[in-house]
C-alpha cells in the first residue's frame, strides 16, 4: 500500500514537472516571436491607426506595463493610497501604448535578429538583439530585460538601447515633474493626461 502511494506522488510529481516544462517559453524565444508579430503588424497593408491598434494588442500581451509603471514611479508610490495607485495604473498604461505604438508604428518593417541571452536570475534574464540597419538608419543594439517569474508567461520588463534603458530614462523625467511640483502626483496624472488625449 506504502509503495503504491509512493509510485502514485512520483507520476503526479514527474507529471506536473512535464507540464510546466511543455507550457515555459524561452526569454530568447519569447522575444524573437514578439518581433516577428510587431514586424508583420507594420508591413502590413493596412492605415497606421489600424497598426497602432494591432501594436497596442501585442503590447499588453508581452509587456508588464504595471510593473514598468511602478518602477517608473519611484519612491513616491509608497506614499500612494490605493486610490491613487489604481488611476495612475490606468493613466500609465494609456501613457505607455500611445506612446509605445505611435513611436514603433513609424517603422515599416523592423528586422530584429534576436542573438544571444543571459539568466541573471530565476526572476531575469536579458535577451540581446540586434536591430538592422537600412540605408536610412544605422543598426542598432537593443537588450530586452525579461521578467521570468512565470516561466510560461514572460513579460518585458525594459528595453536597453545602445546602453540606455527605457524604463530608468521614464524613472527620471517622471521624477523630474514630481520634484518641479513638491512631489504633488496630481501634477503627474495631469502630464499623463496631457499626453494621452494629445
Amino acid at each position: 500500500m506504502k509503495l503504491k502511494k509512493i509510485l502514485i506522488l512520483s507520476f503526479l510529481y514527474f507529471f506536473t514537472l512535464n507540464v510546466n516544462l511543455l507550457y515555459s517559453i524561452e526569454p530568447d524565444v519569447f522575444v524573437q516571436s514578439t518581433v516577428n508579430r510587431a514586424s508583420k503588424t507594420l508591413s502590413e497593408n493596412i492605415s497606421k491607426d489600424q497598426k497602432i491598434n494591432q501594436l497596442k494588442i501585442i503590447a499588453k500581451e508581452t509587456v508588464d506595463i504595471s510593473g514598468i509603471g511602478f518602477y517608473t514611479l519611484g519612491s513616491i508610490r509608497k506614499n500612494l493610497n490605493d486610490e491613487q495607485k489604481k488611476k495612475y495604473s490606468q493613466l500609465f498604461e494609456q501613457y505607455f501604448l500611445k506612446s509605445f505604438s505611435s513611436r514603433l508604428a513609424e517603422y515599416t518593417n523592423p528586422e530584429i535578429d534576436v542573438q544571444s541571452k543571459e539568466v541573471l536570475s530565476e526572476n531575469y534574464t536579458i535577451v540581446n538583439s540586434l536591430l538592422k540597419g537600412t540605408s536610412e538608419r544605422p543598426e542598432v543594439k537593443i537588450d530586452w530585460r525579461i521578467y521570468t517569474k512565470d516561466p510560461g508567461n514572460p513579460l518585458i520588463r525594459d528595453l536597453i538601447i545602445e546602453g540606455l534603458s527605457l524604463a530608468r530614462t521614464q524613472k527620471e523625467e517622471f521624477a523630474s515633474i514630481l520634484n518641479s511640483n513638491d512631489n504633488d502626483i496630481k501634477a503627474l496624472f495631469v502630464a499623463l493626461e496631457e499626453f494621452s488625449n494629445n
